[in-house]
C-alpha cells in the first residue's frame, strides 16, 4: 500500500506531513514509557522483521498480492507508541533506499500505514483481551482480529485522503469498492502472520511481549478446601534472563535475513492491493517518477548484479541491516532520554 509521488496533490500530501510529525512527536514521548533496556533492542528487531516481511507478497486474487504492513505485528510486541515509530522507520527505509512509496507521499504513507494501522489495530486488541478469557491464548487470537481490521481500515482511510487530494478524477465510490474489497483479503494475510509471529514470541518470552502484560493468571492451589493463590515463582537469575533475551534477538535477526535474503526470491510479482486498483481505476495516470530511483538498491535489487536471485538476496540483507541499525539507534536514544529524565527531576528537586 505504498503510495507513489503524484496520486496525492500537494497540499493534501503537505497536510498529511503534519499529521505524521505530530504524531511522530507524541509517539517518541510515548516510546519513553514503553522501552526499557530488555524491549528496545526488541524494537529494532521487530522494524527489521517488518522489512523483511513486507518484502514476501502473496497472492490474494488473479494478478493481485498483498503483503504485511505490520502495525498490528509492532503494536502488540513493543507498544503502540513504539509500534508508529518501527513502521515509520521501515517507510523511511524503502523510500529513501529502495524507492519504494514516494517521498513527497511519505506523510501519506506514514499516517495510512503507520498510524491508522496501528492506532486501528491497538483498540481492536485491546477491547478483546478485556473479554476474552485472560490466557496466552485470547493473545493470540486478540492479534489475528486487530491484523485482521488494520488492513481495511487503511485501506478507507487511503479513500478518504484520495477523495480531500487524488489527482486524477476517478469516482470515489469505485476506488472505496476495489480497494476494501481487496485488502479485506490481503487482511486476512495480515492476520495470519501477525498471529503466528505473536504467539510464536509468548512461547518463548511471554514478558517480552507489550500486548501480553498483566494477562497472566497466578496458580490456585486447593488448601482446606479452598482455592488460594500460589506463591509467585522466582524471577530468573539475571545472566540466565539476559542470555534468553540475546537468543531471541539472534534469532529473530536471522529469521529476517533468510526471509529478506532467501525467501523474498519466491514471493508473488503480481501487483499489490494499491497498485492494481491504481491501475485498473486509472489512479496512476499522474504517477511521478521517484526522487530515488537511480539509487543502487531502487526496486529492491542491487544495481550491476546481474543474477536476480543474487541481486534481490543482496538488497533484502542490506534492507534489514539498515533498518535494524537505525531502529535500534533511534529506540537506544529514546531509551536513554527515559533514564535521563528522572535524574533530571530528582537533581531539581535536590
Amino acid at each position: 500500500m505504498h503510495v507513489p509521488d503524484g496520486f496525492i496533490n500537494a497540499p493534501t500530501s503537505a497536510a498529511t506531513g503534519v499529521v505524521a510529525a505530530g504524531a511522530l512527536a507524541v509517539s517518541l514521548r510515548g516510546a519513553r514509557r514503553e522501552l526499557d533496556e530488555r524491549t528496545a533492542p526488541l524494537a529494532g528487531l521487530v522494524a527489521a522483521f517488518i522489512f523483511a516481511v513486507q518484502m514476501l507478497n502473496f497472492p490474494v486474487a488473479a494478478g493481485t498480492s498483498g503483503h504485511l504492513l505490520g502495525g498490528a505485528l509492532a503494536a502488540i510486541l513493543v507498544g503502540p507508541f513504539t509500534g508508529v515509530l518501527c513502521v515509520s522507520v521501515v517507510l523511511l527505509m524503502q523510500g529513501i533506499l529502495f524507492a519504494d512509496g514516494g517521498l513527497t507521499a511519505l506523510g501519506v504513507n506514514i499516517t495510512d500505514m503507520a498510524i491508522v494501522t496501528t492506532v486501528v489495530a491497538y483498540a481492536v486488541f485491546r477491547g478483546l483481551v478485556k473479554v476474552l478469557p485472560r490466557r496466552r491464548r485470547s493473545v493470540t487470537v486478540a492479534s489475528f482480529a486487530a491484523a485482521l481490521v488494520s488492513v481495511p481500515a487503511a485501506a478507507v482511510v487511503f479513500t478518504l485522503i484520495y477523495a480531500a487530494g487524488g489527482t486524477t478524477d476517478v469516482a470515489i465510490g469505485k476506488v472505496a469498492t476495489a480497494m476494501i474489497g481487496v485488502h479485506v483479503l490481503i487482511g486476512i494475510g495480515e492476520a495470519t502472520i501477525t498471529a503466528l509471529t505473536v504467539g510464536a514470541v509468548i512461547a518463548v518470552r511471554p514478558d517480552l511481549v507489550y500486548g501480553a502484560r498483566g494477562l497472566e493468571q497466578r496458580l490456585k492451589l486447593r488448601v482446606g478446601g479452598e482455592l488460594v493463590d500460589a506463591p509467585a515463582a522466582a524471577p530468573a537469575p539475571v545472566p540466565a534472563a539476559a542470555r534468553s533475551h540475546r537468543k531471541l534477538w539472534v534469532t529473530g535477526l536471522l529469521a529476517s535475513l533468510v526471509l529478506a535474503g532467501f525467501v523474498s526470491f519466491y514471493a508473488s510479482a503480481s501487483p499489490d492491493g494499491l497498485e492494481k486498483v491504481a491501475h485498473d481505476q486509472g489512479i496512476d495516470k499522474k504517477e511521478e517518477r521517484h526522487a530515488s530511483a537511480g539509487s543502487p538498491l531502487a526496486d529492491y535489487g542491487v544495481k550491476d548484479v546481474s543474477d536476480a536471485r543474487l541481486s534481490g538476496g543482496l538488497a533484502g540483507v542490506i534492507g534489514v541491516g539498515a533498518t535494524v541499525v537505525a531502529g535500534s539507534a533511534v529506540f537506544c536514544v529514546v531509551r536513554r532520554r527515559r533514564t535521563a529524565a528522572p535524574e533530571s527531576s530528582t537533581a531539581g528537586a535536590a
